[in-house]
């Protein structure tokens, strides 16, 4: 597999935006989400808290930042939201630049597949039934434009299990719904009650590692777009956030003498995924050394989970092919062990796979 051929796993990102936030801050937001690579937005106007809020004309603004910056947006809406954009139609709402809307309750089969001519659908991931799915595939609905989106849970202990999460997302993505979940904030965090916004309740106690969430909702939970719930990230983390949307993630390392080469390069796992170690595409062909790599002192070694090695010229045309692995290995003389992945980091090994990359600093 060629450098040029290499498969690159990557993952939609997005943020939520807030009209209660404010003009400014919203435009703060949405830049550094652009920068950040997000592709998609979530707002709600049914939050109640949210009050003196001119949503029509702040809502004109809020869409024409959003499209500027390239993120289309999931609006919330129920029978009353596109009166409050002052639109006496919900399908005005398109004019306004609208793609995506979150439809509730409210909406016949007939009227949601009418709808999704004009948007993309987004129903409840966490609550929308076989018989709901069936009655718009009854209406002729086009399974294309429809997404599903799980909520998020501000109040402590009401999360759902990931292995829950998981299971619905694969029934829905059976019928070829796209799936959209939620990681917590670890910036500015939404009220009323500021606790984060997450859709896997274990996130909540640790919003810090919000490339960790992402990457556990993506691959773990099997959302395809993976959205921040809260209005912002600390500085760091939007630095991971930008690496996620990128389609890698850093990882910090001490390498041997003579093999800083491996690092400031983003390596792709493989797509064909093994559960023992993580294989660069990309260490046998562009990122590979001129020299042979001979055996040395430390080829045979045993590999505990984290370790880094790269095949010496015992192992013939793998020559130079680097590897992490993800779990403990026995040793093999062909496979010369150069480094070890910081001990935090290793929490990113699991994920990195089908095609996702990483990078050794």
């Amino acid at each position: 597999m060629s450098g040029q051929e290499r498969t690159v796993r990557l993952m939609k990102t997005g943020v939520s935006v807030y009209f209660s936030a404010g003009r400014k801050r919203n435009e703060e937001i949405i830049e550094r989400a652009r920068r950040a690579g997000a592709t998609m937005a979530f707002t709600s106007m049914h939050i109640p808290e949210e009050e003196g809020v001119d949503y029509e004309r702040d809502a004109r603004h809020l869409l024409s930042l959003l499209r500027d910056a390239g993120i289309s947006l999931i609006v919330d809406v129920g029978p009353e939201t596109y009166g409050k954009l002052g639109c006496k139609r919900i399908e005005e709402l398109a004019d306004l630049g609208i793609t995506h809307v979150r439809l509730d309750y409210g909406f016949t089969p007939e009227e949601t597949v009418r709808l999704s001519k004009t948007f993309h659908i987004v129903c409840n991931a966490s609550t929308v039934s076989k018989a709901e799915i069936a009655a718009w595939r009854a209406a002729g609905a086009d399974f294309s434009r429809f997404a599903a989106c799980h909520n998020y849970y501000p109040k402590q202990h009401t999360g759902l299990a990931l292995e829950d999460v998981r299971a619905m997302n694969d029934r829905l993505s059976a019928y070829g719904f796209e799936t959209i979940g939620f990681v917590p904030g670890d910036g500015e965090l939404r009220g009323p009650l500021h606790e984060g916004l997450p859709m896997i309740e274990e996130h909540r106690g640790r919003k810090g590692d919000v490339a960790l969430n992402m990457l556990e909702a993506a691959f773990a939970a099997g959302c395809d777009c993976v959205l921040v719930g809260d209005p912002d990230l600390t500085d760091a983390s939007w630095e991971r956030f930008a690496q996620v949307s990128a389609g890698f993630v850093e990882l910090r390392c001490e390498l041997e003498e003579g093999y800083g080469y491996l690092c400031g390069q983003v390596h792709h796992d493989r797509p064909d995924s093994s559960a023992q170690i993580i294989r660069s595409q990309e260490s046998r062909t562009s990122l590979k050394p001129a020299r042979s790599i001979k055996p040395d002192a430390h080829a045979g070694d045993e590999r505990a989970a984290g370790s880094i090695a790269v095949s010496n010229s015992a192992y013939l045309r793998y020559e130079g092919e680097l590897e992490i692995a993800r779990v403990d290995v026995p040793g093999d003389a062909r496979m010369n062990v150069v480094g070890a992945v910081c001990a935090e980091d290793k929490r990113f090994l699991p994920y990195v796979r089908d095609g996702f990359g990483f990078k050794l600093v």
